[in-house]
């Protein structure tokens, strides 16, 4: 009897030598004998310009690597050659800015065999520049988890995930281009998993770290951030009839009302005034969205 499990892990990539790392500790999986994987790097350029890098850190991490150039500029692009290119059991994603400890897919694959769930998200954890504010380093605000509605995981993120392939298949899943530069694409392939009946649980042994760009670590792009994501759900209630997206509105509208009201409750403590004023951003969002106003583009 052939007791094979095969990975695919997806990595896609652009412009980041930080691949190289991601691709090492991809190498560094502790596996049991009957566990293989593979890697399948797409590379979003215009032109394959991290070809050579990327073969020479996976040969150097002893990795069974597929190479596609999927151009350009565009994640849901190079995430659907992955996609196309998947033949193992299972596949994972992972980011071009992430390392992944080395029990992570391990931990993937007890995970989703033992609840016989279609897929399984682990966490990301957040590693802040040294001149990270204070408030931004104790909020965690950059870290990412599974978020639960009434016990059940209806979405996910692309950064750390394990699909059966079969529910890929059967579910027709694909990340939809239109959204390749907003942003929310993840969202949007895991609602047509969650939708179709599909079960997400999740591995909390399984994170991958992340290093946050002092870009990032900003005040402003958590307020852009929070009102873009506020804007995805916004989209994904727009499908509700004209009745349901009124009163959604209107709910949304009162939580952003709260949330004002509680940064000014807390306008002499700047980190609870600034948590409150990012949460008020994300309802903000679904308004706007609500209200016809066009999405962020965030990349």
């Amino acid at each position: 009897m052939d007791d094979r499990v095969t990975v695919d892990i997806g990595l896609p990539t652009f412009r980041r030598d930080s691949v190289s790392q991601t691709l090492a500790s991809l190498g560094r999986q502790q596996l049991s004998p009957n566990v293989r994987i593979r890697v399948i790097v797409a590379d979003n350029e215009p032109l394959p310009a991290a070809e050579g890098r990327v073969r020479a850190a996976a040969f150097a991490a002893k990795l069974d690597l597929l190479y596609v150039h999927a151009p350009a500029q565009n994640i849901c692009i190079a995430r659907n050659a992955i996609l196309d290119s998947a033949r193992a059991d299972f596949l994972a994603f992972i980011d071009d800015d992430e390392e992944a400890g080395p029990d992570w897919i391990a931990a993937l694959l007890r995970a989703i065999e033992a609840t016989g769930a279609d897929a399984v998200q682990g966490p990301v954890i957040a590693i802040y520049p040294p001149n990270t504010p204070a408030w931004i380093k104790a909020g965690d605000y950059h870290s990412v988890r599974p978020v639960k509605v009434c016990g059940r995981i209806l979405k996910g993120y692309a950064g750390n995930c394990l699909i059966r392939i079969e529910a890929i298949r059967r579910h027709g899943l694909r990340f939809d281009p239109s959204l390749g530069r907003i942003g929310g694409e993840d969202d949007d392939f895991f609602y047509q998993l969650t939708d179709g009946g599909g079960v997400i649980v999740e591995a909390e042994d399984a994170p991958v770290y992340e290093a946050v760009p002092p870009s990032r670590a900003t005040f402003g792009w958590l307020l852009k951030r929070s009102f873009r994501s506020g804007q995805t759900h916004g989209r994904r209630l727009l499908r509700r009839a004209l009745p349901g997206r009124i009163a959604e509105l209107g709910l949304a509208g009162a939580k952003s009302g709260v949330c004002l009201l509680g940064a000014a409750a807390n306008v002499l403590v700047p980190a609870r005034r600034r948590k409150w004023l990012v949460r008020g951003a994300l309802h903000a969002g679904a308004v706007a969205r609500l209200a016809g106003v066009k999405e962020l583009q965030m990349y």
